[in-house]
């Protein structure tokens, strides 16, 4: 799924990263522990939370995912998003919650990141 139809989906808004809106991925992950997403997603995933510190910055890096969705509204502060300009990572903000926006996603065709995949 490309990420400008996940965005179009979930009604967000782009906080940095437009250049990958034509960028695919295949599956999502909503998770607030990030320890999970290291040890259950994928590189083709994007990752939704409601977490907005450095710490998601760095899980997606080392996980090589390239984008975030915050959820319920979230903004993360100005040094978490020149962060991720420097590291080139999609994040986007939607009002919705995470329950919410992972269903809407799966309901259009994103599949999850399952066990029996990894």
């Amino acid at each position: 799924m490309k990420l400008s139809l996940i965005r179009d989906i979930l009604n967000a808004v782009v906080l940095s990263g437009e250049t990958h809106l034509e960028d695919e991925v295949f599956s999502g992950f909503g998770c607030d522990l990030m320890s999970d997403v290291l040890c259950f997603a994928r590189e083709d995933t994007i990752l939704l939370t409601g977490l907005v510190n450095k710490q998601v910055l760095n899980t997606v890096e080392m996980a090589n995912m390239r984008s975030i969705v915050f959820v319920r509204s979230k903004i993360p502060n100005e040094d978490v998003l020149t962060m991720a300009r420097e590291m080139d990572i999609l994040v986007m903000t939607t009002r919705l919650i995470l329950f919410e926006s992972c269903g809407l996603l799966y309901k259009n065709g994103l599949a999850g990141c399952t066990l029996d995949e990894l």
